[in-house]
């Protein structure tokens, strides 16, 4: 978990400051694998200062291009699992054979900082931040059709036919879900995808929110 620290914290020093002292926002951006949430992720953080990336640590393979520390954390099973343990991630899930988690202390630091941070993660963990962190912000990034869906993953040319075959039967369940969020973004245009969710992160830091120790002196005044 130090190392993993480390490295996201040297990856922020050519980020932006946050934009006032408040706590940030959590931003949780998730949908079927092959969506594209990576690509309007990226321009999103081009583009609306105040906002960081949390790395996701995960068990599966490191594909080409990819590096550790700036994709992803890459982590045996076995140090997965201590890293669970310890109760060092916010979120954990598995998909397809592989698992992925959330390094928890780095984005708590964040937040209270005053950034806003993403967490661009699978829909199991996405539904795990909903029950644990009420406060999160949810938002479900759709295909513009499931066909649509299929020739993403096909052509990206990253896996077998065997694994695409149940990336798309969980991609399946996971639409049927989608209802449960309190946004969806249809990534048919990504120009579009990205200015929708530029969007919501502006609307979210303008709605007042009510801190937890203002909630329990009202709900000690009511008779």
């Amino acid at each position: 978990m130090d190392t993993i620290k480390t490295v996201g914290e040297s990856k922020q020093k050519r980020e932006n400051t946050p934009l006032s002292p408040r706590r940030g926002n959590l931003f949780v951006f998730t949908g079927p694998s092959g969506v594209g949430k990576g690509t309007i992720c990226k321009q999103l953080l081009a583009g609306v200062t105040g906002l960081r990336k949390s790395i996701s640590v995960t068990t599966r393979n490191q594909r080409p291009g990819e590096e550790d520390g700036v994709n992803y954390f890459f982590r045996t099973v076995e140090q997965f699992e201590q890293m669970r343990a310890a109760n060092q991630l916010m979120e954990s899930a598995e998909f397809a054979g592989s698992y992925y988690g959330t390094p928890k202390q780095w984005v708590i630091e964040q937040l209270d900082l005053g950034f806003d941070v993403i967490l661009e993660i699978e829909v199991q963990g996405a539904k795990q931040v909903m029950q644990r962190l009420p406060e999160a912000v949810l938002v479900f990034v759709s295909p513009p059709s499931f066909e649509d869906l299929r020739a993403r993953l096909v052509g990206r040319g990253t896996e077998t036919p065997e694994k695409i075959a149940l990336r798309l039967s969980k991609a399946q369940q996971e639409m049927r879900e989608r209802h449960l969020f309190h946004y969806e973004v249809v990534n048919d245009n990504v120009e579009h995808a990205v200015l929708n969710l530029a969007h919501i992160v502006y609307a979210e830091r303008c709605r007042i929110r009510q801190s937890t120790s203002e909630s329990h002196d009202e709900h000690n005044q009511n008779p």
